[in-house]
């Protein structure tokens, strides 16, 4: 369990008003923002994050507590009009439980706050099991919600070893104990978690795998689009679930896209130590992580790919990687059929906007999603077309406490954030009040 807690996880804390729980999470992001300086820190530490990037991470892991923290008075149930005259019908919402969440090493904050936020607003208490690589954000989290009041119990930590996560995991989604299951990682070991769930039927939210698509047509501002492109791609050196993997420009403004693209790479992204102030990119989390955007431009390059910029592993150690630029890309190359995770661009060239939305759209999975145009009727129709669970309209980054995140096909269930999100930790009851 979390630092301070002595008790095992119980099934709710129903005990405590909504006003209560506001003011608790409210506590809790206050701490946060006072402590943002070290809590960045350590995230940097911990996955090589540049440290600004840090510093905006826990900006946003904090602002899940604050929203939550006022959507826990928010939590409405329902009168509905009776059959029967001697009848009164109710509807109650009620925390599911203990909620097992389960997190990645990329935002090893902010996909804690964004799950637990939403739980304890509902009434639920968790166990976190933070990825094996970041154990050290979720414990201080764990600091600052005793500091903030959160009762011993109602906020667990579980780190393990690497070799113990899978056993771990299956435990949280095995016991009967637990009633919720909420993971953000890969839609493979998704998938396993799914299985396991099954058999005490819990709940599941998943956010999972994704294979973002950012399309460029001839309408598009381009200046604006290359700077969408830059941040969507290379934030957290291309590490995030909704970073684009595909770019797809239309033939009419392509060279002109990839010339000022390959420019504003060179110009504006700087390889370097996470607590280095001009860094943008640091190291990627690990050497297999490395391998595999190897693998990608290799298989690219021997089917026709060609290297506008970077490439290769950078001077600066085995886990550093430069950021890499391809053209003549085409769909049957690996980078364009898998997430690579890592910081390079494969630009695609189309003819039609039929053709983009087929090829964006082929992909077993549906996360994010981002196009650039100025024509308004194609926005409406590409906004609608696009099978992802999230849309940036001229935009490269989308995510926001207020907006429900989550994805479509094996991209995942259920939503997060927004005055959805708490709805996953909550349990419709349906009272028949008679006899009146």
């Amino acid at each position: 369990v979390g630092p301070g807690s002595t008790t095992p996880p119980s099934q709710g804390i129903l005990c405590q008003i909504s006003t209560e729980r506001s003011a608790r999470l409210r506590r809790w992001y206050e701490l946060m923002m006072e402590n943002k300086e070290e809590l960045a820190r350590i995230i940097t530490a911990e996955n090589g994050k540049p440290l600004r990037e840090a510093q905006g991470e826990i900006t946003y892991s904090a602002s899940f507590l604050e929203w939550f923290a006022e959507e826990a008075r928010r939590i409405y149930g329902d009168v509905i009009p009776a059959s029967a005259k001697d009848r009164r019908v109710l509807v109650l919402k009620q925390p599911v439980g203990v909620a097992a969440i389960i997190t990645p090493w990329n935002f090893p904050s902010a996909m804690i706050t964004r799950k637990v936020g939403a739980a304890l607003a509902a009434g639920c208490t968790v166990v976190v099991k933070p990825a094996e690589d970041t154990p050290l954000s979720a414990l201080a989290l764990g600091e600052l919600a005793n500091q903030a009041g959160i009762p011993a119990g109602v906020y667990n930590v579980v780190p393990c070893s690497r070799q113990q996560t899978a056993a771990v995991g299956e435990v949280l989604c095995t016991d009967p104990l637990v009633s919720k299951i909420s993971f953000t990682g890969s839609t493979a070991t998704g998938k396993i978690l799914l299985k396991h769930a099954a058999g005490t039927v819990k709940r599941v939210s998943m956010e999972l795998g994704g294979h973002a698509p950012f399309i460029v047509f001839d309408s598009a501002n381009v200046d604006r689009a290359v700077a969408g492109a830059l941040a969507s791609k290379y934030r957290n050196s291309g590490q995030t679930c909704v970073c684009t993997n595909r770019f797809l420009v239309q033939k009419g403004i392509h060279d002109e896209f990839v010339e000022k693209f390959a420019k504003a790479i060179d110009k504006e992204l700087h390889v370097g130590n996470g607590f280095d102030a001009k860094t943008t990119q640091g190291p990627l989390i690990n050497e297999k992580a490395v391998e595999k955007v190897e693998k990608h431009i290799k298989d690219a390059v021997s089917q026709g790919a060609s290297v506008v910029t970077g490439g290769k592993r950078h001077s600066l150690g085995k886990n550093f990687f430069e950021p890499t630029l391809l053209t003549n890309v085409t769909t049957k190359m690996l980078c364009t059929q898998e997430e690579t995770f890592g910081p390079l661009a494969p630009v695609i060239k189309f003819d039609t906007e039929a053709e983009a939305v087929a090829i964006a759209n082929a992909a077993n999975v549906g996360l994010a999603g981002y196009f650039y145009s100025q024509d308004p009727a194609q926005i409406w129709r590409i906004a609608e077309q696009l099978e992802v669970g999230m849309v940036g309209v001229n935009e490269g980054i989308i995510s926001s406490p207020e907006c429900p995140f989550g994805g479509v096909k094996e991209s995942g269930l259920g939503r997060e954030g927004s005055k959805y999100g708490i709805d996953e930790y909550l349990e419709i009851k349906y009272v028949c009040f008679g006899g009146l």
